[in-house]
């Protein structure tokens, strides 16, 4: 390792959050103020650690005598040796050493929309939410027009996207220096028009094809484009870590799915969010066949065993309630 040597105070999170540069070993590190780097941390020692060369020629960490010393891996260590990808703790600061030789990668496409910042995402995403909320009172307005339930509406949905995207909008601002605002706002508003279309494409199929699965678990769908929102949130806040956030996904996606599962099961009994279809639509749309009267009849009979079984043990049960 050639000088001079840079070391680098990291977050939890591994970025980079202070980066000294030291012209000559050994390097002294503690709370000292005669130290090379001085921790702002109370759990490190006034005299900590020295980073030192080794005896092969390489960099070593070495204890000098603190009370919570050098841990590398969960593990306490009086000589550390270093490479320019070692993490080790001093007290609760994570540092990393690394010679001015040190290999970097190379550097990450910009695939940022840099254009696409400020008031135009948020504008339309606003504007998307405010001709949902209308179409969704409209669409269920059976009765006499009434204006407040418009606005009813339209400032319930703003005031929960509002206190979606300021939450996201926060998580940008402390872990990504940037607030983007707009964009979370905009993805909120697209999330919720997937939403809204998926449920109207699913209820009219099943009621067109006789596809009552698409009704009975339709929260399963929601909660999965749930997930798909969440991922563009964290996909804003940082795209150097895809994978991961892809998979804090699925495990929102996997959890909330069990969760209204359950819930389900415990509320009505049976894993389906409904039994039946609850929106009509006009007959032409109906393009699975009808069946006859006859048909339903042969059905209803087949399923009359069942339901004489089923009251039968519930009328035993009530009887040996009693004679206790």
């Amino acid at each position: 390792m050639t000088a001079p040597f840079y070391v680098e105070v990291l977050a939890r999170n591994g970025e980079v959050r202070q980066r000294q540069r030291v012209e000559m070993l050994p390097i002294r590190i503690g709370r000292g103020y005669d130290n090379d780097i001085i921790l702002d941390d109370q759990h490190a020692s006034t005299h900590h650690a020295v980073v030192e060369a080794s005896a092969d020629g390489g960099l070593q960490a070495r204890d000098l005598g603190s009370r919570n010393g050098v841990i590398h891996q969960g593990k306490h260590q009086n000589q550390l040796p270093l490479s320019g990808n070692t993490i080790f703790r001093l007290g609760h600061s994570r540092l990393r050493v690394r010679s001015i030789d040190f290999p970097v990668a190379d550097a990450m496409r910009d695939t940022t929309l840099h254009a696409w910042e400020g008031w135009p995402p948020a504008l339309i995403g606003l504007a998307m939410m405010v001709l949902l909320s209308l179409e969704s009172v409209w669409s269920a307005d059976i009765e006499k027009s009434e204006p407040i339930r418009y606005v009813t509406s339209l400032v319930s949905l703003l005031g929960l996207a509002l206190v979606w995207c300021g939450g996201w909008t926060l998580a940008n601002r402390l872990f990504a220096g940037q607030t983007r605002f707009g964009r979370h706002l905009f993805i909120a508003a697209c999330g919720l028009l997937v939403i809204e279309a998926t449920s109207l494409l699913f209820s009219v199929t099943a009621y067109a094809m006789s596809l009552e699965m698409l009704t009975h678990y339709g929260s399963q769908f929601v909660i999965a484009i749930v997930a798909g929102m969440v991922y563009f949130h964290l996909h804003t806040i940082n795209t150097a870590h895809t994978r991961r956030a892809a998979l804090v996904c699925i495990l929102v996606a996997l959890l909330g799915s069990g969760v209204m599962l359950m819930l389900n099961y415990q509320k009505n009994g049976h894993l389906a969010d409904e039994l039946y279809m609850s929106d009509l639509y006009s007959p032409t749309l109906r393009l699975s066949s009808n069946k006859s009267v006859t048909q339903f009849l042969d059905q209803a009979a087949r399923l009359q065993p069942k339901i004489d079984a089923e009251r039968s043990k519930v009328v035993s049960g009530e009887s040996a309630e009693v004679s206790d």
